[in-house]
């Protein structure tokens, strides 16, 4: 039997550079940083300063108050990405069997916003346990994927993904292959965190993960560059339409890519560093490269993991120089963390968004701040330095890579 195809027909998010696809595409190829102090807590203590925070983004705009109080902020964004992605769709949800639409939704760390704010107002209190009713709804990693399906009626499987930073990218591929199994039509896919905060920004901050370039955040994101320092940290979403082709095509959707092949493996190395060798790298692209029945060198443009952590990005490059041969040197590579932040548990979606988006415009969006590449890199690397470039992309690979040692890479299509 013939394996079934899947497109994306709906693209939406909630991100540090907009709160839309438009806004966030336009400022992300104009080379604009999300990065900037941080507003939503006092950081005289901390040693890292700034994050990529969502702005100009006031729930209110979304739902009741009696909503937002059941709703923590990384559920708020899964809920208003995918809205954005269901319109984007063109799905008239009132003519479509709902049985045959699923959610598989990630995050990282779930609702981490709450779970801080209920755990400090106890530890301030005498010791009485007044925890909110709704603390433990709003706190657990699957909710998100449970309030889209009760938003909008969608009964087909549901479930939440959770492979720290791979963990979005994890989701897209098993809406791939449930789509493929004829498990669902559609199938609402993505990821989201909101991860801003003390016990976010402090504990990343003691595993020294994070950039400490307090005088200049715009420029602290800064891949491959010889002086980088650590990553940003991010939050925000992506919603994915994933839906089998020819569903797709009997209503007339728009079609953005297909979403042809995914590959996840394991480090099996250390709690939080890459292999040095990148070998679980190699083996996530291989996969989904073997998975797509495509060769290294169809692939066009690469979105790496690339959080600008002098370990992560030596190793994910030392991978890709040895996966792709002498097709490194035409392989256009941009690592739009520079831009956006580590959305941890957001990034693949984000970064899906990235790569389909390239496919569709024929746009590579820049790598910013990296003036001087690391000499410690293999080389030949093309790596689209400042500025967008032109290109035509057929086919887009995304790396994303999580503590624990997970690696998941997804292939997108041009259809």
């Amino acid at each position: 039997m013939q394996q079934r195809k899947v497109v994306v027909t709906g693209l939406g998010t909630v991100s540090p550079l907009g709160n839309s696809i438009p806004e966030f595409w336009n400022n992300l190829i104009a080379g604009k940083s999300g990065a900037a102090p941080i507003t939503k807590f006092d950081t005289t203590k901390f040693k890292t300063k700034f994050a990529c925070e969502v702005k100009n983004y006031n729930p209110l705009n979304y739902f009741e108050k009696a909503e937002i109080r059941k709703m923590d902020p990384f559920t708020q964004y899964a809920l208003v990405s995918t809205e954005e992605a269901l319109k984007d769709a063109g799905l008239e949800l009132d003519q479509i069997d709902k049985t045959r639409v699923g959610v598989i939704w990630g995050s990282g760390n779930g609702g981490f916003y709450t779970f801080q704010q209920e755990i400090m107002d106890y530890a301030r209190g005498d010791g009485t346990p007044r925890i909110n009713p709704y603390f433990i709804p709003k706190v657990i990693v699957d909710i998100a994927s449970g309030w889209i399906a009760m938003k909008h009626g969608f009964m087909g499987l549901n479930f939440t993904t959770v492979s720290a930073c791979a963990t979005s990218t994890t989701a897209i591929i098993d809406a791939m292959n449930y789509i493929r199994w004829n498990k669902a039509d559609i199938i609402v896919a993505g990821g989201s965190e909101a991860a801003v905060n003390e016990a976010g920004v402090g504990g990343f901050g003691a595993l020294k993960a994070l950039s400490t370039r307090n005088d200049s955040p715009q420029t602290a994101s800064r891949p491959f560059d010889v002086d980088r320092d650590g990553f940003v940290m991010g939050e925000g979403a992506g919603s994915l339409i994933l839906e089998e082709y020819e569903h797709a095509k009997r209503r007339g959707a728009k079609i953005y890519a297909e979403v042809a092949g995914g590959g996840m493996s394991a480090d099996a190395y250390h709690l939080t560093a890459t292999h040095p060798e990148g070998l679980g790298a190699m083996l996530g692209m291989k996969w989904a490269l073997e998975d797509a029945n495509l060769k290294p060198e169809d692939v066009d443009y690469l979105n790496p993991h690339a959080t600008s952590t002098p370990v992560g990005d030596e190793s994910e490059m030392k991978a890709v120089s040895k996966f792709f041969g002498e097709h490194k040197r035409k392989l256009l590579i941009s690592a739009t963390k520079s831009a956006t932040g580590h959305l941890l548990g957001g990034a693949g979606a984000i970064e899906a968004i990235i790569s389909i988006k390239s496919i569709s415009e024929e746009i590579i969006p820049p790598t910013i701040n990296t003036q001087h590449i690391d000499p410690g890199l293999p080389e030949g690397l093309n790596i689209v330095l400042g500025e967008s470039r032109k290109h035509s992309v057929n086919v887009a690979l995304s790396n994303t890579f999580g503590f624990g040692g997970h690696n998941a890479s997804a292939v997108f299509v041009k259809v």
